[in-house]
C-alpha cells in the first residue's frame, strides 16, 4: 500500500506497455520483408527462394541465440539484453539500405537482424510470465497483440516509403526507428515484482502455487526429458512453418494474381488487424479453459483458412482469408509463452521459452524457402499452400494428445 493508503501502482502495467512497444517496432518491422521482396527481386534478379532464404536464415539465427538470451534472462534480467538486441536490429535494417550482393543480404538481414530479433519474443514474454499468473494468458496476448498492431502499420509506412524514397532509403529510415524506440523502451524493463517490492498480478500476498512461484518448477535439463516438451516443440514448429511462410509470400502471390502492390500491402494489415483480436481472445481462453484447448482452436481456424487460400483468386476472397488467418496466426504466439510456463512453472521460464523457440524457428525458416522453392520449380503457389494443409492437420492430432507433466514422468 502507498504511504496515503492508496493501493500501490503495479509496475506490472508499465512492463506490459513496454513489452507492447517492443512488439510492436520489432515485429512489424519484421513483417515488412514481404513488401521489400519485389523492390529486391527487380533490382537484383535473384530467384524467390535465394530471397526468402535469408528471412529464414534471421528465424534460424533468432532460434538459436533465444535459447541463451533466455538464459541470461532467467539470471541477469531483460533490461541490458534488449539494449543490445536493439543495437544488432538497427544496425542489420541500417546495413540493408547498403546492400549490393547476396551474400550481405544473409549477413545483413539473415543474421545481425536475426540475433536483434532473438529478444523480442523471449525477453517480453518471459518477463511477462514472472510479472502475471492469474491473467497471464490475457497480458501475453495483449503484448503480442503489438505484434498485430505492427503488422497493420508498418508494411504500408514500409510501401509507402518505397514509393517515395526508394527501398534503401526506406531501409535506412527502418533502422534508425529501431535502434533508438527499442533501446528506449528497454530502459523500462524489470525482471520481476520482486525488483520493485511487489508480488505478481499486484497481490498483496503470495497466493501461487510452487509451479508458478519465482523459484518454482522445472530447470531446463529437467524439461528437455519431458515428452511435453518436445511435443511443444514440434507442435509450434509445424505452426511457424506454415505462418511464417504466408507473411513472406502472401504479398509476391497477391501480385501474382494480379492485385496492385498497395492492396496486396493492405493484406498483411488485415492479417496484422485480426491477429490482435485473436492475440487477446485466445490468450484470454488460455486462461480460462486451458492453453492446449485453446491451440486445439487455433489449428482448426489455421485449416479452414488455409482450405479457403486453395481457391482464393480475387481480392476479397484473399482479405477474407486474412481474416480467418489472421485470428488463429495471433492466437497462436499468445500462447507459447503461457503454455510453457503451464506445463513447466518459471524457475528456468527464459532458458526453457528460448529452447522451444529454437526448434519452432527451425519451421519458420523452413517453410518460407520450401515455399519459394515450389514457385520457382512449378510458377505457383498451389502445392505449398497444399503442403501447409497437411501440416496443420499434423499438428492438430499432436496437439490432441499433448497431456500435461505427471509426477512420475518428471522423476524420471
Amino acid at each position: 500500500m502507498a504511504k496515503n493508503g492508496a493501493p500501490k501502482f503495479f509496475y506490472g502495467y508499465i512492463i506490459v506497455l513496454a513489452g507492447f512497444f517492443l512488439q510492436v517496432v520489432g515485429w512489424g518491422l519484421c513483417s515488412t520483408f514481404g513488401v521489400f521482396f519485389n523492390p529486391l527481386l527487380i533490382e537484383f534478379g535473384w530467384t524467390r527462394a535465394m530471397i526468402s532464404g535469408a528471412f529464414s536464415l534471421s528465424f534460424l539465427i533468432l532460434g538459436f541465440i533465444s535459447i541463451i538470451v533466455g538464459g541470461l534472462n532467467d539470471r541477469l534480467g531483460p533490461r541490458m539484453i534488449m539494449v543490445v538486441c536493439g543495437l544488432f536490429l538497427g544496425s542489420g535494417y541500417l546495413l540493408m539500405s547498403q546492400i549490393s550482393t547476396i551474400w550481405q543480404l544473409y549477413l545483413f538481414y539473415g543474421v545481425i537482424v536475426g540475433i536483434g530479433m532473438s529478444g523480442m519474443d523471449v525477453l517480453s514474454l518471459s518477463t511477462i510470465a514472472r510479472w502475471f499468473v492469474r491473467r497471464r494468458g490475457m497480458m501475453s496476448g495483449i503484448v503480442k497483440a503489438g505484434a498485430g498492431i505492427g503488422m497493420v502499420i508498418m508494411p504500408p509506412i514500409a510501401n509507402w516509403l518505397i514509393s517515395s524514397y526508394g527501398w534503401r532509403t526506406s531501409y535506412f529510415i527502418i533502422g534508425i526507428i529501431a535502434l533508438v524506440f527499442i533501446i528506449l523502451v528497454a530502459q523500462f524493463l524489470r525482471r520481476d515484482p520482486a525488483q520493485m517490492g511487489q508480488l505478481p498480478d499486484g497481490e498483496e500476498k503470495v497466493n501461487i502455487g510452487c509451479l508458478n512461484s519465482a523459484d518454482g518448477g522445472f530447470s531446463l535439463q529437467e524439461a528437455i526429458h519431458a515428452r511435453q516438451f518436445w511435443m511443444l516443440c514440434v507442435i509450434f514448429l509445424l505452426v511457424t512453418f506454415c505462418v511464417e511462410a504466408i507473411i513472406v509470400h502472401i504479398v509476391p502471390h497477391a501480385t501474382d494474381l494480379g492485385i496492385s502492390a498497395v492492396s496486396a500491402a493492405n493484406i498483411l494489415a488485415v492479417i496484422g488487424g485480426v491477429s490482435i483480436i485473436g492475440r487477446f481472445v485466445m490468450g484470454s481462453a488460455g486462461d480460462k479453459a486451458g492453453n492446449r484447448l485453446a491451440i486445439i482452436v487455433c489449428f482448426l481456424i489455421l485449416l479452414v483458412s488455409l482450405l479457403w487460400m486453395l481457391v482464393a483468386k480475387e481480392l476479397w476472397m484473399l482479405y477474407l482469408f486474412a481474416c480467418v488467418y489472421g485470428f488463429a496466426h495471433g492466437g497462436f504466439f499468445a500462447l507459447i509463452s503461457p503454455s510453457v510456463a503451464e506445463f513447466f512453472g518459471l524457475s528456468s521460464h527464459g532458458a526453457i521459452l528460448g529452447a522451444v523457440f529454437c526448434p519452432t524457428t527451425i519451421g519458420g525458416a523452413i517453410g518460407p524457402v520450401l515455399a519459394g522453392h515450389i514457385f520457382d520449380v512449378t510458377s505457383s503457389y498451389q502445392l505449398a499452400f497444399l503442403v501447409f494443409t497437411v501440416v496443420c492437420i499434423v499438428g492438430f492430432i499432436l496437439t490432441l494428445l499433448l497431456k500435461p507433466v505427471t509426477n512420475v514422468e518428471r522423476a524420471r
